[in-house]
């Protein structure tokens, strides 16, 4: 009986999924200054996320002059004229909220989650610095946060181990000239010699009302939520029209094989591919193909070489899915013992047999369940990181429209297994690929190659 129960409610919550639409209601405006914004009401509790994208990110920089972007997600937080160097945080937290940023190749966003009763700060604090950081701005902060970013580009990538490996596969996937050929971060020498001017020109150019996007969510009202953004916001000029990024779609013209001694204990092999941009066709069934591949025990490549053969330590795929195009990854780390030829040689064997005969349909369905769970889980969270207000702005920005709740996950329930073995024979190509191996110091026999 205890089964039965439990089947005709799992049987009743897929019905329910399948049947019911996402309604995630909001309205849109847009002041005279270019600014857009979003309104959300959740009255669920009594908290208010401010969710801010600015369409800038280390796309918009140009060789020579990289790591701009991620320096600008520092310097917002180093005092604007009417909100005193440290006095951001302190408020915040005087306030019982919490905020973070963080900077990609398209954009750089920046949140604060506070009880409902505190919405006008965050609207102060993200006006003054929009509109006025500058005035605040001296070479001596941006000397600061520069020797911060560089000391956190050694931390994170130069002095970790395998952290020279996304910085090594963007410069080896994409072309020279391509905007995701260089790091997020920058380089030390771009950094060392970008002036004041520079950095003052990039702010001018990007932080604008007209180039940014703002969403609140929450428990609000929203009369007096639009009341509250005109106050804050109005005033502030519009800055130079931002054109989009255009460039061509990339590719590897043959595979290519790179090779990194670096102070780790075992050797690592990076697999990787050119995909499609995030929400074009196929992006879905490679999300769903890499789930298949490395997501938990049962997944073909964790079970082949951790639980099978033992001969590697982890394994993980994903598709990391961007604006103008994406990177599918296998990643594996061979035992001791063991090199990466024998990786490569399995994981190619899987990749072949996903080619010749489709994965199964428990297998695709699987995947597609925990990814749809995981969407709503999302859904739950209005702030943060990838919660709703973050979930609008992406919308907007990636798919032109915040409401695409629906056909995000559309993408993924209508998967069939033909569909994911279609995307890797089109995206998985053996002579389109980067091949990347990272071994000990003095032991490059230990490579792919």
């Amino acid at each position: 009986m205890r089964y039965t129960f439990i089947l005709l409610f799992l049987l009743r919550l897929t019905a329910f999924a399948q049947d019911s639409r996402i309604v995630v209601p909001y309205e849109r405006f847009q002041l005279p200054n270019g600014l857009d914004v979003i309104l959300h009401v959740d009255h669920t509790t009594p908290t208010v996320s401010v969710n801010c994208w600015y369409h800038v990110g280390s796309s918009r920089e140009v060789a020579g002059r990289t790591g701009l972007a991620h320096l600008f997600e520092h310097l917002m937080f180093m005092g604007s004229p009417h909100a005193p160097e440290g006095m951001f945080d302190q408020w915040m937290e005087a306030a019982g909220g919490e905020n973070d940023a963080s900077t990609d190749q398209d954009r750089t966003n920046y949140y604060e989650d506070v009880p409902s009763n505190a919405i006008e700060l965050p609207l102060f604090l993200e006006s003054d610095r929009m509109g006025y950081l500058v005035d605040a701005m001296t070479p001596q902060k941006v000397d600061l946060q520069r020797s911060v970013v560089k000391n956190e580009r050694r931390q994170s990538y130069e002095n970790r181990p395998y952290g020279m490996a996304s910085i090594l596969l963007n410069e080896n996937v994409y072309p020279s000239g391509h905007p995701y050929h260089w790091p997020v971060i920058g380089s030390q020498e771009d950094l060392s010699n970008a002036s004041y001017d520079d950095v003052v020109s990039f702010f001018k150019k990007y932080y604008a009302p007209n180039n940014a996007s703002l969403v609140i969510a929450g428990d609000i009202d929203t009369v007096a939520a639009r009341a509250d953004v005109t106050k804050w916001f109005s005033e502030i000029p519009a800055g130079p029209a931002v054109p989009p990024v255009h460039c061509d779609y990339p590719s590897i013209p043959e595979e290519k094989q790179v090779l990194f001694e670096d102070n780790v204990q075992l050797p690592r092999l990076y697999m990787a591919w050119i995909s499609p941009p995030m929400f074009a066709p196929g992006d879905a069934a490679l999300d769903i193909l890499a789930s298949v591949f490395a997501d938990g025990m049962s997944a073909r490549l964790y079970k082949r070489l951790v639980y099978d053969l033992q001969i590697a330590q982890d394994v993980t795929s994903y598709q990391g899915s961007r604006k103008l195009a994406s990177m599918f990854l296998i990643v594996a780390t061979a035992r001791p013992g063991h090199s990466l030829k024998e990786l490569k040689q399995e994981i190619q064997q899987q990749i072949d047999s996903i080619k010749a005969v489709p994965p199964t349909d428990r297998e695709v369905r699987r995947a597609v369940n925990q990814y749809e769970a995981s969407f709503y889980r999302r859904l739950e969270v209005v702030g943060g990181f990838g919660g709703k207000a973050d979930l609008l702005n992406l919308y907007l920005n990636n798919a032109g429209t915040p409401d695409y709740f629906n056909q995000d996950l559309a993408r993924y329930t209508a998967l069939r297994p033909l569909d994911v073995q279609n995307a890797a024979k089109t995206y998985l190509l053996d002579d389109h690929r980067v091949m990347l191996s990272i071994v000990p110091r003095g032991r490059r026999d230990l490579a792919a190659q």
